[in-house]
């Protein structure tokens, strides 16, 4: 499938109302009333596509993934996390080869695509190779040069040259410093993360306040809570995102709000792994952007966001039914993630980075459609998604992902001769 970048959609519903949309140049030119697009006026580089009968929706934006970890999906389960790390999945990532992480990374971008997302933020190694993945099925991704001390590494000033030299970075792909934790980067290597991602314009993104043990053993060592630690090392900022922050307080949730950082919340992976319960009330309160993530595939067990959409939700209205309303939810899901990057999109206007969904109104449930965008949270799936438009091509067309059979069995294949190592 020829990813064509320019396209028209015609009859197509958007925020109830039938519209036509003229995408050029990876971003959305024109949206007009349907019908009034004259489609003589527009070349022969111009896809054509009779979107009557579908809905444009914005597609979600992955804010935290380690996408390589689809191949071991279902390896370890049922356990804390840090007897997880340590006994299970450190031990069998040592083995993981560059080729290894391709196969996966692939993977975790077909089930990725086909669930709506457009976008990830990944925490890996052997980066280069989820980059060729991400440029090759036409996705956006901030691919990180993850830092931690506890693991083998390369001197950690390649890594910043890597960084500083942007070599890969591309209109699809973004580099970002990746610090791991504060469990596994000490103080010293953290200034320098944040200090080198604030002068050269870097998101810097980091694991934090996920558990408990995290908490004791900071304050064992500061006398400080992780997010008020971090602040005194001067990493907070409008660049800082931080995956988790289950266990935090409402000094630290201050001092999230007035540096504007984002949190992203994994809800999948922190009830699988018992980790707590986000404080989404208290946290939307303080006005702290918060996006959502799916983690890894080994912890959650899938990449659909829009499952963390609906998860995020209904676990906020645990105590109130009226915390977090769908159009918030699906807010965190695509336009904040994608701002947390320094992305100009999430939102189907004009100017913007033209990412979208086509869903189909017909799938049994959007019907009847009374709210779309509450379907859309509370009822919908994957299977109501017809087609995945990411930086202006079709990267899904009418269910129908390039090369998806190929991505599956070498994805089979690499687990098995992982498991038999």
């Amino acid at each position: 499938m020829k990813k064509v970048k320019n396209s028209l959609l015609l009859n197509v519903l958007h925020e109830r109302e039938l519209v036509d949309i003229a995408i050029s140049s990876g971003r959305f030119q024109k949206i007009v009333k349907a019908g009034s697009l004259n489609v003589e006026e527009f070349d022969s580089s111009f896809k054509v596509v009779d979107a009557t009968g579908l809905s444009i929706l914005p597609p979600f934006y992955n804010a935290h993934t380690h996408a390589a970890m689809t191949l071991l999906r279902g390896f370890a389960d049922d356990m804390p996390l840090f007897r997880w790390l340590s006994e299970y999945i450190w031990p069998l990532e040592k083995k993981l080869t560059a080729e290894d992480v391709y196969a996966g990374s692939r993977l975790a971008i077909l089930e990725m695509i086909r669930s709506g997302t457009v976008f990830f933020a990944d925490m890996y190694w052997h980066r280069e190779e989820t980059i060729r993945a991400a440029e090759e099925m036409g996705v956006r991704a901030a691919i990180g040069v993850t830092f931690a001390e506890n693991l083998p590494h390369a001197p950690f000033e390649e890594y910043f040259a890597f960084l500083k030299n942007r070599t890969f970075e591309s209109d699809l792909i973004q580099l970002s410093v990746m610090p791991h934790s504060i469990y596994t980067v000490g103080d010293a290597l953290f200034e320098k993360c944040a200090a080198f991602a604030k002068e050269e314009g870097f998101i810097l993104h980091t694991h934090l306040s996920e558990t408990e043990e995290e908490i004791k053993n900071c304050f064992k060592r500061t006398g400080k809570m992780p997010v008020e630690h971090l602040y005194d090392l001067g990493v907070l900022g409008e660049n800082f995102v931080a995956a988790h922050g289950v266990h935090v307080s409402e000094k630290e949730m201050e001092l999230l709000a007035s540096s504007k950082s984002t949190v992203v919340h994994n809800p999948a992976s922190n009830l699988k792994l018992s980790s707590g319960l986000f404080k989404m009330q208290e946290m939307l309160s303080r006005n702290v952007r918060i996006a959502l993530g799916t983690d890894g595939a080994s912890s959650n067990n899938n990449l659909d966001m829009h499952e963390a959409m609906k998860f995020a939700s209904l676990l906020a209205k645990r105590e109130n039914p009226e915390i977090l309303p769908a159009e918030e939810a699906f807010k965190m899901a695509s336009r904040n993630g994608a701002l947390a990057y320094g992305l100009d999109a999430g939102v189907i206007q004009e100017g913007a980075l033209a990412d979208a969904l086509l869903v189909d109104l017909n799938n049994e449930r959007l019907v009847p459609n009374y709210n779309l965008i509450s379907n859309w949270v509370y009822s919908a799936d994957s299977r109501s998604i017809v087609s995945v438009i990411c930086n202006g091509r079709f990267i899904m067309e009418n269910r129908k992902i390039d090369g998806e059979e190929e991505i599956i069995e070498s994805a089979k294949e690499t687990a098995q001769r992982l498991l038999n190592s």
